[in-house]
């Protein structure tokens, strides 16, 4: 049966239930009331901009239906149980009512995404940014794992130089000449540093 909506009545006509009605959790005591009307969310920029049937970027082409503008009225779906941590956006008022649970947020990647979701819009390049940096950090996180449980990763084929050396032989040899430069560059940096050091203390105990 169609999931329709009672103009006059706000009520869904498949279930007889009130529109919106906020679904039963199971006691789920992390599940959030995510009902939306137009009057809490005025304040964030740009909600609602498609809200007035006379203010529509579609017309005249949209083939409307009749319930276009009754999209947030309707009966929600049970929420997952929330039994971890699980990140969201800070536009959402409340987490989505299915997630992802393969790989939950741990170490120190888990503190760089925690750390975006929480000071980071969307919108922002920085958002985005950090959670590349938590990916980049996770890698080594996973390294250090394989290597706890006494796997030893064959980093060469997972990345796969194999074919990177076939067909990007350039790319390859400049990576590792840049590696190899920044690398001896520290290394004298850090050497010369001590050297002065050494030598700044020589100075003092000497006069």
């Amino acid at each position: 049966m169609a999931n329709t909506l009672n103009p006059t009545s706000d009520t869904n006509t498949a279930t007889g239930k009130a529109a919106g009605a906020v679904p039963n959790t199971n006691g789920n005591k992390m599940a959030v009331d995510d009902t939306m009307t137009p009057d809490q969310y005025s304040h964030i920029p740009g909600w609602g901009m498609d809200a007035d049937p006379e203010n529509d970027p579609t017309y005249p082409m949209k083939h409307w239906n009749g319930a276009d503008h009754q999209r947030l009225n309707y009966e929600k779906a049970p929420q997952q149980p929330i039994d971890r941590e699980v990140f969201h956006s800070i536009e959402r008022p409340s987490i989505t009512r299915v997630f992802g649970t393969s790989t939950p947020p741990s170490g120190l990647s888990g503190a760089i995404r925690r750390y975006a979701y929480a000071n980071y819009s969307e919108a922002n390049a920085l958002h985005w940014m950090t959670l590349i940096l938590a990916d980049r950090v996770n890698v080594y996180e996973g390294i250090i794992e394989d290597l706890i449980h006494g796997h030893v990763p064959n980093i060469f084929a997972e990345r796969g130089l194999k074919a990177e050396w076939k067909y990007n032989k350039k790319g390859i040899i400049k990576e590792l000449l840049i590696g190899a430069a920044l690398i001896t560059g520290a290394i004298a940096y850090s050497s010369a540093k001590k050297k002065s050091k050494k030598a700044k203390l020589l100075k003092a105990v000497k006069g």
